[in-house]
C-alpha cells in the first residue's frame, strides 16, 4: 500500500527552527520505534503526529486535528450487537453469538466529499463451501472483520488492499462516542416503545426534536418497525451520523476530540490508531464539508417472511463514485 502521506505536503512554510526540532524528534521517534514501525507497515501508512501544543491545549478548528491524507481512505465501520469489545455474546432477543446490526463502507477523500455506503445486513452472500446463502450481517461472528471486510470487497468492488482500514464499535462505545460530544440533536420519525423482559432493556422514545443522550440514541438505533424494518433502522442510522458529525464539528466538541478518541481506543476494535482517526477526522469536520449517503440497493424478497435479499444489479456500479 502506498503512503497516505506525503509529508508537510499539505501544511504552511514552518520557521527553519522549528523545521529543524521536528526532523530530530522525528529521529529519535524512527530509532526508538523501528520494530513497532515494521509492524505497522503491514497495515498501511504511519499517521505523523500531531503537534504537542495541540494535543496539550485542544485543536481551535478541525485541521488542527491532524495532518490530511493524500489520498482518499476507505473504512469498514461495524456496529456490533454486543456491549462491549470481545463480548461473544448479543445484546439482543434471542441470544446468541455476537453480530454486526449495521454496516458502512466509508470514504475519506481530502479532495471531494465524504461519502457512507449503507451495505444492509440482511444482504444475501455465499460463501465457498456453505451449501446455502447467509446474511452479510452474521459474517461477524464467523470471521470477524476481515471476513466482513472481504465480503464486502466483493460485493462493492473495491479494489485489492482495501477497505484501508476497519473499525468495531459496540454499544457501549456508541453511548460514550454521544455522552463525550454532549449529547446530538435528533428527531425521531415516530414514538418507539418496545420491551424485552429477558434483557431487562426497554426502549421508550417519543417522536418529534429533541437532545438524545448516549443511551437514547442506543435506543433510536436497536428499535425495528414490524414493517420495513431495516430499511427503517438505515435511514435512522443516516441520520444519528449526520448529527453526530455536526456536533463534532463545533468548537467546544473539536476541542475535546483528542481526549474522547484516546478514551475510547479500548472500547473499540479496531486497526485506526489514535493519530490515524484523527487525521481522518480532521478531512471529515471540514467546514462546508458534504455528506453523500448511498445504500447497497437490494431487490425485494422472494417471500414477505424471507429474512435474506438477494443484491440488485445496480450493486456492480462501482463504488465511491
Amino acid at each position: 500500500m502506498g503512503r497516505l502521506f506525503t509529508p508537510n505536503a499539505l501544511a504552511p512554510p514552518q520557521p527553519r527552527q522549528q523545521r529543524s526540532a521536528r526532523v530530530r524528534a522525528a529521529l529519535r521517534l524512527l530509532a526508538a520505534g523501528v520494530g513497532l514501525a515494521a509492524s505497522l507497515t503491514l497495515l498501511g501508512v504511519i499517521w505523523p503526529e500531531s503537534d504537542r501544543a495541540v494535543r496539550d491545549e485542544g485543536p481551535p478548528n478541525a485541521a488542527d486535528l491532524g495532518e490530511l491524507p493524500n489520498r482518499p481512505i476507505s473504512v469498514l465501520l461495524i456496529g456490533s450487537d454486543a456491549d462491549r469489545p470481545g463480548q461473544v455474546v448479543n445484546g439482543a432477543a434471542p441470544r446468541g453469538p455476537a453480530n454486526s446490526d449495521a454496516l458502512l463502507l466509508v470514504q475519506v477523500n481530502p479532495q471531494g466529499p465524504l461519502q457512507l455506503l449503507s451495505l444492509p445486513v440482511e444482504a444475501a452472500v455465499k460463501l465457498p463451501g456453505d451449501p446455502q446463502p447467509v446474511a452479510l450481517g452474521s459474517l461477524y461472528r464467523r470471521g470477524g472483520p476481515a471476513l466482513v471486510a472481504g465480503a464486502a470487497a466483493q460485493l462493492v468492488g473495491l479494489a485489492k488492499g482495501q477497505p484501508d482500514r476497519y473499525l468495531v464499535l459496540p454499544r457501549s462505545a456508541l453511548r460514550q462516542l454521544v455522552d463525550g460530544i454532549g449529547r446530538v440533536e435528533l428527531s425521531p420519525d415516530r414514538s418507539m416503545r418496545y420491551r424485552d423482559k429477558t434483557q431487562s432493556y426497554r426502549i421508550q422514545l417519543d417522536g418529534g426534536l429533541q437532545v438524545l443522550d448516549g443511551g437514547q440514541v442506543e435506543q433510536l438505533l436497536r428499535f425495528r418497525d414490524e414493517q420495513n424494518g431495516q430499511e427503517r433502522r438505515r435511514d435512522r442510522q443516516q441520520m444519528a451520523v449526520e448529527s453526530l458529525l455536526r456536533q463534532m464539528g463545533q468548537q467546544q466538541q473539536l476541542q475535546q476530540l483528542p481526549d474522547l478518541i484516546a478514551s475510547l481506543q479500548n472500547e473499540v476494535e479496531t486497526n485506526l490508531t489514535r493519530q490515524e482517526a484523527l487525521s481522518l477526522l480532521a478531512a471529515v469536520l471540514r467546514p462546508g464539508e458534504r455528506v453523500e449517503f448511498a445504500t447497497l440497493p437490494l431487490r425485494a424478497p422472494l417471500q414477505p417472511q424471507d429474512p435474506l435479499r438477494q443484491l440488485d444489479g445496480r450493486a456492480q456500479q462501482p463504488w465511491p463514485r
